[in-house]
C-alpha cells in the first residue's frame, strides 16, 4: 500500500468500532492478521473481543522466560475462559545461554547497551519470527501509555518488518479500558491492584506511586526519557 493508502485507511479506521475495524482489515488482508498480547489491561480487552466476536486474528505472546508468576496464572485463565490459542514463542536457547554465560544474568542493571541486548535475545528475534508471514500487526498501544507514543497514528507502516500495525485501541482512555473490564468481567493481571500500571519481565518491572507516570516502573535504574525495549517505536 501507498502511503496516501494508509493515511486513508487509518482515518476511516479511527471512524469506526473496534470490532468493525479488525473486521474490515481481515476482509482487506485475508489471514493476515496477528495480535502480540503481553496480557496487559489493553491486551485482554482485545482478547476479549477477537474471541467473544470470533474475529479471524491470530494470537501469540512472547515469553521471555522472566515474566511474573501473576502473567503466567493470567496466560492460564485466559485460556481456560476463551479457548483461543495463543501461540508462545521463546528466545533462542543458545543466544541466550551464550549471553548469559558472558554477562550473567541480571547484566542488563550494568548499562543500557546490556539492557537492550538482553530485550534484543528476549524479545526482539522471537518478535521476527512471531511476525513472519503476516501483514497486519494487531497491537493494544495507547496514546497515553507515554510520551513516545502520543504522536502514534491507528494505522502505520513498520519498515523494520514489512508490514502495518494496528493500535485499535489507540484513543481508549484508561476509564474507556477498566470500564470495558469490570462491565464484562475480562480476567486481569493482580498486579494492577498492588501498583503496577505497566507490566513486564519481573526484573525490570516496580510498582509506582499513584500520579506518577505510567511508564516509570519500567528500567526504573535508567534515567527518564523514552524507556522502550524496541518493540513499539516510531
Amino acid at each position: 500500500m501507498s502511503t496516501e493508502e494508509i493515511v486513508r485507511l487509518s482515518r476511516e479506521l479511527e471512524k469506526i468500532t473496534v470490532n468493525e475495524g479488525l473486521q474490515l482489515l481481515a476482509d482487506l488482508f485475508p489471514g493476515g492478521l496477528v495480535f502480540s498480547t503481553s496480557f496487559g489491561l489493553e491486551d485482554q480487552v482485545l482478547l476479549d473481543l477477537i474471541a467473544t466476536e470470533r474475529l479471524p486474528v491470530h494470537v501469540f505472546t512472547l515469553d521471555t522466560g522472566r515474566l511474573f508468576p501473576e502473567t503466567y496464572s493470567l496466560w492460564s485463565r485466559s485460556l481456560e475462559r476463551y479457548k483461543l490459542p495463543i501461540k508462545a514463542y521463546y528466545p533462542d536457547a543458545s543466544k541466550l545461554g551464550n549471553f548469559i554465560s558472558q554477562k550473567g544474568p541480571n547484566n542488563f542493571y550494568e548499562s543500557i547497551e546490556n539492557r537492550k541486548a538482553c530485550c534484543a535475545i528476549r524479545k526482539m528475534e522471537p518478535l521476527e519470527r512471531a511476525l513472519k508471514g503476516y501483514k497486519i500487526w494487531v497491537t493494544g498501544i495507547r496514546a497515553s501509555q507515554s510520551a513516545n507514543r502520543q504522536d502514534f497514528p491507528v494505522l502505520e507502516w513498520d519498515e523494520r518488518h514489512h508490514l502495518l500495525k494496528f493500535h485499535p485501541l489507540l484513543n481508549w482512555n484508561d476509564e474507556e479500558v477498566r470500564g470495558y473490564i469490570d462491565q464484562n468481567q475480562v480476567p486481569y493481571n493482580v498486579l494492577y491492584d498492588k501498583g503496577f500500571p505497566s507490566i513486564g519481565c519481573a526484573p525490570c518491572t516496580r510498582a509506582v506511586q499513584p500520579g506518577n507516570d505510567p511508564r516509570s516502573g519500567r528500567w526504573w535504574w535508567e534515567e527518564t526519557g523514552k524507556r522502550e525495549c524496541g518493540l513499539h517505536v516510531q
